[in-house]
């Protein structure tokens, strides 16, 4: 569905974010939203400011296109990472088990990188997850701070076929 130079993103206008449930119930958010298909040129080299609508409240939004060899670039290294991450936590906590599950003999203490086997295994549990859909999911479009009103939107990948009909075409800022 995409041409060599060219990425689709769905400008997304923020309808509501509400969190419900608490103590008793499970907490839950729901975000609803409507959205516009773009289609957006990149740049043969570097990066380049376009300006989208939101198809909801016609606000000009300001995003930044990113040339294709620099959008692989940063998938791949944030790919890399995450897989380096997940290694790092089994060997960390592996480590972590087999050196805290030891019995110790009276007046001596556990070595120095027990803590450090601990906390490179909380750091890298969350740091996965987080580099492997940022590498996923980035597209080399992202959406340039906004003022006030229109922080309520957002910039997502479009994947597949979704959607129907005509694709605007973003201009160039």
């Amino acid at each position: 569905m995409n041409s060599a130079g060219t990425v689709q993103v769905a400008v997304r206008h923020i309808l509501s974010d509400k969190v419900s449930g608490g103590v008793v119930r499970p907490r839950t958010r729901t975000v609803t939203w409507s959205d516009g298909v773009y289609q957006v040129q990149r740049p043969a080299e570097g990066r380049e400011s376009v300006e989208l609508d939101c198809p909801r409240c016609s606000a000009s939004l300001l995003a930044e296109v990113r040339d294709a060899s620099r959008t692989r670039l940063v998938r791949g290294v944030s790919l890399a990472l995450a897989a380096l991450c997940a290694v790092l936590f089994v060997c960390s906590l592996v480590y972590a088990l087999h050196e805290g599950g030891r019995t110790l003999p009276e007046g001596a203490s556990l070595p120095v990188l027990f803590p450090v086997s601990i906390g490179a295994a909380f750091v890298t549990f969350a740091a996965a997850p987080t580099l492997f859909l940022r590498g996923r999911l980035y597209n080399g479009v992202t959406l340039l701070d906004a003022p006030r009103p229109r922080r309520q939107h957002q910039l997502r990948p479009v994947r597949g076929k979704e959607g129907t009909g005509t694709r605007p075409t973003a201009r160039r800022a």
